[in-house]
């Protein structure tokens, strides 16, 4: 009785394998880098002829809810192979019907083909089993350097998030937030600190929370990284509006110097122009004729290089300011006359100097005289006195004997000398 079970149990299972068919892949993923040439494997097992069937692949994205897309169709019995436009020229199918492989090949593998991909067999008379064999495809790429930014207002109170996010990367990348002080020291983050996603979110932020954020954007092949320096402010102390502020002031400084020079040289040139009037009446007070004297007395007239147009150049300037005050006013006729008005003062200063100059000559010359005249003066005396006191010596000089010769003789009735001392 048990042989007749045992029996009756092998042939169930030879009946069950016969026209049932097995699509299989040996991994259920697959990672190659961005760029290289791969092969997909699948095998088929069946009973019945391959020759006879229709292999497809077909690839399908990772993203929710997605669109499965026909790679190509292989046609056994007719040897013929239909590949979809997308995948033209880089896709192709290595068929080896005797040991059940239908492989797939692609080149030049892209970010764009990490998809999940499905071989698919169809078998005429054979259609139990498990007739499709899925594996997915891992394109290794990785993670570009993250653009971080800021979002919100960094002043005191205010919520802020700062963003890193890597434009590629494969596998997607996770992304980690380091933070340090103002004086580059690693500190640890806030409490009230969320970070989700490559977004940091900061919440009542104050002057502590200013210093330096670094993003670290990170897969299985390397990580890349960027930075944030966070300056946190008083409302009223933002960057646009201080820089607003020194703008202003730089340029009212501005303004105010280029008003100051003016006015100084405009004063500058007044007081020339007041300090040759004043210079030019004096001069020709100076020159008025007193206690009968005049030119002629001088000798001025005479000299063929003496110019009198000096005296006369007052009076011609009052006429003609006073017909510039007659004519219609016009800037460029009224510059210049007072322009000419200018130079003729300066001629009249560079007469007076000349003039001063001879004088001062003159004077030089009759102190130069009568300093050597003091001199010979003073040299004439001390050779007198010396004389007279050569003179002087000379009468001590003379013999004693020749003194008593001149003395004159004792009278004869002169008493003798008395001598006290023998009293």
């Amino acid at each position: 009785m048990d042989w007749r079970i045992s029996a009756f149990t092998l042939l169930c299972l030879v009946l069950s394998g016969v026209g049932a068919i097995t699509v299989s892949m040996p991994k259920a993923e697959y990672e190659y880098a961005r760029g290289d040439n791969i092969t997909l494997p699948c095998t088929i097992q069946t009973s019945g002829d391959l020759k006879g069937g229709v292999i497809t692949w077909y690839a399908e994205g990772i993203e929710d809810n997605p669109k499965e897309v026909l790679i190509l169709t292989h046609y056994a019995y007719a040897t013929r192979t239909d590949i979809t436009q997308p995948y033209e020229g880089r896709v192709s199918i290595d068929i080896d019907l005797s040991k059940g492989q239908a492989n797939l090949k692609l080149s030049s593998i892209t970010l764009a083909d990490n998809k999940k991909f499905e071989c698919r067999a169809q078998i005429p008379g054979d259609d139990e089993g498990k007739r499709v064999a899925r594996t997915r495809l891992v394109v290794l790429v990785a993670p570009s350097t993250p653009i971080c930014n800021v979002q919100g207002k960094q002043e005191y109170g205010q919520n802020i998030n700062l963003t890193c996010k890597s434009e590629e990367g494969s596998p997607p990348p996770t992304y980690k937030w380091e933070t340090r002080d103002v004086r580059n020291m690693p500190r640890m983050q806030d409490p009230r600190t969320t970070t989700k996603g490559g977004i940091m979110s900061l919440y009542n932020i104050s002057k502590d929370t200013s210093g330096y954020y670094i993003c670290t954007s990170t897969n299985k092949i390397r990580s890349a990284s960027c930075n944030i320096t966070l300056a946190v402010m008083p409302p009223s102390m933002n960057i646009g509006s201080t820089a607003g502020i020194i703008g202003g002031v730089v340029a009212a400084l501005i303004v105010l110097i280029i008003v100051i020079y003016c006015c100084c040289c405009r004063k500058k040139k007044q007081d020339e122009e007041y300090a040759m009037g004043v210079r030019e009446e004096e001069y020709h007070d100076k020159e008025t004729p007193r206690n009968g004297e005049n030119r002629h007395a001088d000798g001025q007239e005479d000299d063929p290089g003496y110019d009198d147009s000096s005296v006369r150049r007052p009076a011609e300037r009052s006429d003609r300011h006073e017909e510039r005050s007659e004519r219609s006013y016009n800037p460029r006729s009224d510059y210049d006359d007072r322009r000419s008005d200018y130079d003729d003062r300066r001629s009249d200063y560079n007469d007076r100097r000349s003039d001063y100059d001879d004088r001062r000559s003159d004077y030089s010359d009759r102190r130069d005289r009568h300093e050597r005249y003091d001199d010979e003066r003073r040299y004439d005396d001390r050779r007198d006195r010396r004389y007279d006191d050569d003179r002087y010596d000379d009468r001590y000089d003379e013999p004693y004997d020749d003194r008593e010769r001149d003395r004159p003789p004792v009278p004869n009735n002169k008493p003798p000398r008395r001598d006290y001392d023998d009293d």
